[in-house]
């Protein structure tokens, strides 16, 4: 039987349905190469050579195929059909060779499918090919650029600017998009205008409203009418003159729909209409795909296979009839980025099913199913027939005019279906319906009302604003904007924040320093030419190591000018770009940057040990002032500086609140030579850290709380606040390991908590002990592991519920609803605790065998070695 090898074993099951007992389907599970993390992997000195290394967790997958391929000499390589998909297979090829499971006479084809439906996969396998090199030197560039990049660039950021975590090549052009729009919105400065409207009525008694557009005879600009003196004089002007129609004009328009998706759409629409970020978009839209329901979903393209269209056709005429059916069919066509990976839009495999008729259990699925399905029909629907109308009102001096416009809905067409939604809200006055309104009639006034204005910055990017700005830039590809958005997040340069995307700190001073250092590197122009470079090497017009010898060459010498630089210089530096932000101008003209506390030193950034930035005193030691990172008034919100906020005083020692690796905490004085280790207590969750005052850092710092000894035993009792909340503990002191732990029900109770009480926790708890052996209790079992068999359960767990599979337990995510979560879900919450697991065992294990190995065969070499350990 041939080996059938693609990347998922969701993949692998549905294929393995369509091609029967004749294949052998198995999964590589991703990847099964990367370049090792260090110094190396790709060889600058010779040729770019690049050091490639099987991941621990896929040996197994690699073994897997290999046994297989010992039963049967031939390999099917049917891994997605893109750039990574390519490199996969390359990947598979490469590593099976090498451990000589490909021989000489071993059949290896390579076999691609847009959709897994039963005709595509095996219409695939009558068309075999041999692996596109071309489209694998683009992946192996892209590898080597974003490695060159990122372990070469991140040292210096880590030597230079204290704190940063790394940069990579394209991720650092998308924070600069967002910091870029963060500097917009506060270099803002909002202008007042006003409007007039009036409510007026036809003799029918209908209503409708009208906005002034001329006054004293002169056509009105967005802001002429500056202020409320103005927009009274123009309310006074409506108000002293008669009203009539001076004519009414119709004409018909037409509304066209929006193109199908593809990847890009699909992540801005997913997020404007479900709130989905792009990583989360991708996922459910790849369960979609492994199912067989809808198309690839990582494509540049928007064109529809023909028999795709009829197909939708016949579906739209069967649903709504044939008026919603346009004469001739639509056809979407765009310039692809790369030709290699424009494949079809994403539409469904089946035009009659929609969400219901698939019966998805997964919520997310369902939704996402049913925008693919509506957007796809919509796309071959009727245009949407309108009536724009506008009326122009006036008085007969002509001294005040006044437009209504509105619109009639003649034939919905594709609307009944969908509507594409819109990034920011805007109100269009287009978009009302109009009363009958007669040229000649008067128009009575019912009220004249003015509005006051303000200019908006620009929005913050969401999600998909940020993904529509990299398409437009030419930064990026579909398989790589879900991990660039998700990346800058992870690294804490980026906050999201009611779906809007807010740079932190660190990614402010990221972006300032390689604009000022490596400035070429997190250029638009410069990312996207590389990114054209690129997908000219997949269409075989050029030669990838061409292309990283020109951007090594120029890089490296970019990277050697740095070495020279001192943090004190990268600072100030920083400290002028990002002057504006950090010290604008004062209101009275003075220094923005004079120290408010001694009034001589100089206010500029500094760097904490702890990684953060803040602001401080040129005096330093002699004046400790310091404020939050940013403009002044930051630190009115209460924000906690890296060097800890000042809450007052006690017995002669500051107390202080920091921001800690593992959470906020309260600390009394400083780390000096003599007291390295000064007092210190966590401030609970419950307790927000930014309002703490002095009163409760002195409680806190009280703990742990000695109750008294106990009556039965002379043990200490004491009250404390730990990792999982309040509790006692009944020991001889709180570092004891031994003893008996009871939790206490709320924070208040540590400080008031008495001996009556305290022992009959204890009591409670020391009893539950002998209660416990029986079984955890199963809320509700999903079903049957859909690849390994045993039953799925979800049960109910001393720290909340939780999956369990075989020996495998996995926490649900917090705030998930144990009654809402699916078979799906489970799977994955399973797949990343085994490999976790997988990661933890592998190291002792190794650690292990080599001792006895040798042990075995030289006894001298083995006693040497215990005895130099």
């Amino acid at each position: 039987m041939p080996v059938v090898v693609v990347e998922s074993p969701a993949k692998a099951k549905t294929i393995n349905k369509y091609l029967g007992s004749d294949y052998t389907v198995l999964a590589s599970y991703g990847h099964v190469r990367d370049l090792p993390p260090k110094d190396g992997s790709v060889d600058t000195e010779h040729d770019f050579e690049m050091k490639w290394e099987v991941a621990s967790d896929s040996k197994k997958h690699v073994k897997a195929i290999a046994d297989a391929l010992a039963e049967d000499n031939a390999l099917i390589l049917a891994t997605d059909p893109d750039r990574e998909g390519e490199a996969i297979s390359w990947h598979l090829q490469e590593a099976l060779t090498k451990r000589r499971s490909i021989k000489k006479d071993t059949a290896v084809s390579r076999v691609t499918f847009n959709a897994i439906t039963k005709d595509a996969v095996t219409q695939a396998m009558k068309n075999p090919r041999q692996v596109d090199m071309p489209l694998v030197e683009a992946y192996l560039a892209r590898r080597a650029l974003d490695y060159l990049v990122g372990f070469n660039l991140s040292p210096v950021l880590w030597r230079k600017l204290p704190g940063a975590k790394s940069a990579g090549r394209v991720q650092s052009v998308s924070l600069r998009l967002i910091v870029e729009r963060e500097m917009e919105i506060e270099a803002f400065r909002a202008r007042e205008y006003w409007s007039v409207k009036a409510l007026l009525a036809t003799p029918r008694g209908q209503e409708f409203e009208a906005r002034l557009t001329v006054l004293a005879g002169k056509k009105l600009d967005k802001f002429d009418i500056e202020n409320e003196t103005q927009a009274e004089l123009a309310v006074q002007a409506i108000s002293s003159r008669d009203l009539s129609i001076t004519s009414v004009e119709a004409k018909p328009a037409n509304r066209n729909p929006s193109a199908p998706f593809m990847t890009s759409t699909l992540q801005q629409e997913a997020s404007r209409k479900f709130g989905m970020g792009a990583r989360q978009t991708m996922s459910v839209a790849q369960r979609l795909y492994e199912a067989g329901h809808i198309t690839y979903m990582r494509t540049d393209g928007i064109d529809m296979a023909p028999e795709a269209v009829h197909a939708a056709r016949d579906a739209i005429k069967d649903r709504f009839g044939k008026e919603y059916v346009p004469d001739s069919p639509r056809m979407y066509k765009n310039k692809a980025k790369n030709a290699q990976e424009a494949h079809e839009c994403i539409r469904p495999t089946d035009m009659t099913q929609d969400a219901a008729g698939l019966r998805l259990t997964d919520a997310d699925q369902r939704k996402l199913y049913d925008l693919i399905w509506k957007r796809t029909l919509a796309c071959q629907m009727a245009a949407a027939r309108l009536e724009r109308t506008s009326v122009d009102i006036g008085s007969k001096d002509g001294q005040v005019e006044l437009r209504a416009t509105g619109q009639v809905l003649l034939f919905d067409g594709f609307l009944r279906v969908y509507e594409e939604g819109r990034d920011d809200a805007v109100v269009d006055d287009d978009d009302k319906r109009l009363p009958q309104i007669t040229a000649g009639e008067p128009a009575d006034k019912r009220s004249v009302t003015p509005e006051q204005h303000f200019t908006q910055p620009p929005p913050r990017y969401t999600e998909a604003t940020l993904v529509k700005r990299m398409e437009e830039l030419g930064i990026g590809r579909p398989s790589t904007y879900a991990s660039i958005v998700t990346t800058i997040q992870d690294r804490g340069y980026v906050l999201k924040e009611k779906n809007r995307l807010i740079p932190e700190d660190k990614g402010r001073l990221v972006i300032a320093f390689l604009q000022n250092y490596f400035r070429k590197y997190v250029g638009y122009d410069f990312t996207a030419g590389l990114e054209d470079e690129l997908d000219q090497v997949s269409a075989g017009e050029s030669d990838y190591k061409a292309v990283l010898n020109r951007f090594w060459r120029d890089f490296s010498a970019a990277i050697a000018e740095t070495s020279e630089l001192r943090i004190t210089e990268v600072l100030e530096k920083i400290n002028e770009v990002l002057e504006p932000h950090l010290f604008p101008p004062t209101e009275d003209g003075s220094d923005p940057r004079l120290c408010p506390n001694c009034g001589a030193g100089r206010l500029s950034m500094r760097t904490a040990r702890s990684g953060g930035a803040f602001i401080g005193c040129s005096n330093y030691p002699e004046c400790r002032y310091t404020r939050a990172f940013g403009p002044p008034g930051a630190e009115d919100d209460g924000a906690i500086p890296p060097d800890g906020k000042l809450l007052g005083e006690d017995g002669g020692d500051e107390i202080r609140v920091f921001k800690g690796r593992f959470g906020p905490y309260v600390q009394r004085g400083a780390v000096t030579e003599e007291n390295k280790k000064p007092p210190r207590q966590s401030v609970p969750k419950d307790w927000p850290a930014e309002d703490l005052e002095l009163d409760r850092a002195l409680m806190l710092l009280s703990l742990p709380r000695q109750i008294g000894p106990h009556p039965e035993d002379g043990v200490m009792v004491w009250a404390n606040i730990g990792r999982y909340g309040p509790y006692l503990k009944h020991a001889e002191s709180t570092s004891d390991r031994g003893g008996t732990n009871a939790n206490l029900e709320s924070l208040d109770e540590v400080f008031t908590v008495g001996m009556n009480r305290a022992v009959q926790l204890l009591a409670e708890k020391v009893a539950s002990r002998g209660r416990r052996g029986g079984a955890a209790k199963t809320l509700r079992s999903l079903g049957d592991h859909p690849d390994e068999g045993g039953p799925v359960d979800i049960m109910e767990g001393k720290y909340g519920p939780y999956v369990k599979w075989d020996k495998i337990n996995a926490t649900l995510p917090k705030d998930t609803d144990p009654d809402a979560f699916t078979l799906e879900q489970a799977i994955e919450l399973i797949a990343a605790k085994a490999a976790t697991k997988g990661k933890r065992k592998k190291p002792a294990a190794r650690a292990k065998k080599a001792p006895a190995k040798k042990a075995a065969t030289k006894k001298t070499t083995t006693s040497k070695k215990s005895a130099a350990e």
